[in-house]
């Protein structure tokens, strides 16, 4: 019987008694789980001490400074043949001799390290499998063949692991947390306990036990008697774990739960939309349906996209800024982009290279690249085509050094002046004229009033705060709801939600034009959150759901533009909102409940 199966059945063993009459979560002590008390083992690894005496002191100091000595060499070697393209295959003497004396050293090492990891192995005595009474041994290898489960698809995509500590749980600690309205069953207490322990990592409970939702469970149970917290309020089933699985969250332990309203009809060039909205903001959905009823009564609105191409901008650093120069005039040569693009476009059937905009710092070179992404939002795509032309370049650059595949420049998850100037991912203008006897009699205010408030609020008022693409009302709250709904990125709402609000009285001062302008709406249909079930389901509300089959990136660009003449919904309702005074009334009556929340149960 393997050491293995011998410790299963001695947990088995023992959780049956504490069962039976000492309490559920009354874990052996650590004498009792680790002392060696097999006199064989002990006898062996006393002969195997006097056998093979293991080097100590001076000489384990020694083979340490070699080993590592040579590797050092070695990847220094290794790097300048790559720098200098120098075939890696092609070896000198001092490298032979490197090599040779890394494996001796590495062997030693091994050797070393591996007899103490041998000789430090507690195992059983024989006397304790008398006490295993009323577990069978196939118990234990439908136990052992459930853990060892590799081949299936849920664990085959996961293979990350933490940099965190692994802290292990005192047994006077985990019996102070009982799992309040959970049922364990004895298979998954074993791997809880491992859990517990530290033997397990959290991490790697998709890997070994093949089923998503059953490591959700034993992760939340195990998180539950680590931190004495209940996680009673946080949903758990209803989701499906396989899905997220190596794409949307890591070690998950439930899903939040955020409601939809929907806004709308939303008539924009010529079609109607009904707009799914997640938020926790009383009085958003409202309001934003209020701005979608004028527009729509006043003939719809209209959208004009202007670009469309993400970006990525890594930083290399060279000698001399004047190598960086070289660097930048040749990417900015007209007659070079052709060779580049071809290169950037191998990486994806979508991507296709747009443009190189470069910005020097000193001896740093800034490189902006932009591409169009077809209907993904496009991320991982214009990063793989740009490592692609950075490794084409080290042959003419080889003194190019890599310091970041992006330096900042491009500009993701950030107010940027260079996104508000420039644009990233999709930048689109939304405008719609508003009639004199809509705004009175859906808005409640007039045409004057609005015009004065917009140009003191979001224009002087937003440059008094030195904003930055920040020249509107409420921008930020549509784009955010929209996001959450249809499974963007809901950290790109920060450039996403670049904006200005422009309004002016038209048609003799009767009627109100009004339009947004935001130049980093940054979407996409496919991949990320976009394939949950709940954001599917929204996508395919909106009919953009998936890539369009026809014209790629028609439906990402469809959705951009969704995105914006919300925004110009849920702008012109606000303002008029405050025109008139009512901002204070209509917050009260939809974002506060009068429930009583002392009474529910914590």
């Amino acid at each position: 019987m393997d050491v293995r199966r011998r410790s299963l059945l001695k947990q088995a063993a023992t959780k049956g008694k504490n069962m039976a009459g000492e309490g559920q979560f009354d874990y052996p002590s650590d004498d009792q789980m680790f002392k060696a008390n097999n006199k064989k083992v002990v006898d062996a690894a006393k002969a195997s001490s006097d056998t093979v005496p293991l080097p100590m002191g001076i000489s384990n100091g020694v083979f340490f400074t070699v080993f590592f000595s040579v590797v050092y060499f070695l990847l220094t070697r290794w790097r300048e043949k790559i720098r200098n393209s120098t075939p890696l295959h092609v070896v000198t003497m001092s490298e032979m001799a490197a090599i040779f004396t890394f494996v001796a050293s590495f062997i030693y090492l091994l050797g070393f390290f591996g007899m103490n990891f041998v000789q430090a192995t507690p195992f059983p005595d024989d006397d304790e499998e008398e006490e295993l009474e009323g577990t069978t041994e196939g118990d234990v290898n439908e136990i052992i063949r459930k853990e060892d489960t590799r081949a299936t698809p849920c664990g085959a995509s996961l293979d990350c692991e933490s940099d965190l500590p692994v802290k292990p749980v005192l047994k006077k600690d985990v019996e102070m947390v009982p799992i309040i309205g959970t049922t364990v069953s004895e298979e998954d207490e074993a791997v809880i306990q491992a859990v517990v322990s530290g033997k397990t990592p959290s991490y790697s409970l998709e890997s070994k036990l093949g089923d998503c939702k059953r490591a959700a469970f034993i992760r939340r149970v195990a998180l539950e008697r680590i931190t004495g917290k209940s996680l009673d309020g946080l949903p758990l089933d209803g989701l499906d774990y396989e899905s997220i699985l190596g794409q949307c969250c890591e070690m998950p332990v439930g899903y939040v739960q955020i409601p939809v309203g929907i806004a709308g009809p939303l008539l924009l060039d010529g079609k109607e939309f009904a707009v799914p909205m997640a938020t926790t903001e009383g009085c958003l959905v409202a309001s934003t349906n209020r701005g979608c009823k004028a527009i729509f009564v006043s003939g719809g609105a209209t959208s004009i996209l202007l670009k469309d191409g993400m970006t990525r901008a890594p930083v290399v650093r060279f000698g001399t800024a004047r190598r960086a120069a070289d660097l930048k005039f040749f990417l900015e040569e007209p007659q070079n982009f052709e060779t580049l693009a071809s290169v950037f476009n191998k990486s994806s059937r979508f991507g296709r290279l747009q443009t190189i905009r470069c910005a020097i710092a000193g001896k740093n070179l800034y490189m902006r690249f932009t591409c169009s992404t077809g209907d993904a939002m496009g991320m991982n795509m214009v990063s793989k085509g740009v490592q692609n032309v950075l490794e084409y370049l080290q042959t003419d650059f080889p003194d190019m050094d890599v310091i970041g595949i992006s330096g900042n420049y491009c500009s993701d998850k950030k107010p940027a002046a260079v996104n508000w100037i420039e644009g990233r991912g999709k930048s689109v203008v939304c405008e719609a004229i508003i009639k004199e006897e809509v705004v009175k009699k859906v808005l409640k205010t007039n045409v004057a009033a609005l015009v004065e408030l917009n140009m003191l609020k979001n224009l002087t008022g937003s440059a008094m705060a030195g904003a930055l693409g920040g020249f509107n009302a409420h921008a930020s709250n549509i784009v955010s709801a929209v996001y959450l709904a249809t499974g963007q990125d809901p950290a790109q709402n920060i450039e996403s939600s670049h904006c200005i609000t422009m309004m002016e009285a038209v048609n003799d001062g009767k009627d109100l034009h009004v339009s947004v302008t935001m130049p980093s709406i940054e979407v996409g249909t496919v991949g990320g959150g976009t394939q949950l079930a709940s954001q599917s389901a929204c996508l395919n509300l909106l009919g953009v759901k998936g890539a369009n089959k026809e014209s790629a990136g028609s439906n990402a660009r469809q959705l951009a533009k969704v995105v914006a003449a919300s925004v110009l919904a849920g702008e012109l309702s606000l303002m008029s909102a405050i025109a008139a005074g009512q901002l204070v009334k209509s917050h009260m009556k939809y974002n506060r409940s009068s429930k009583d929340v002392t009474a529910i149960k914590s």
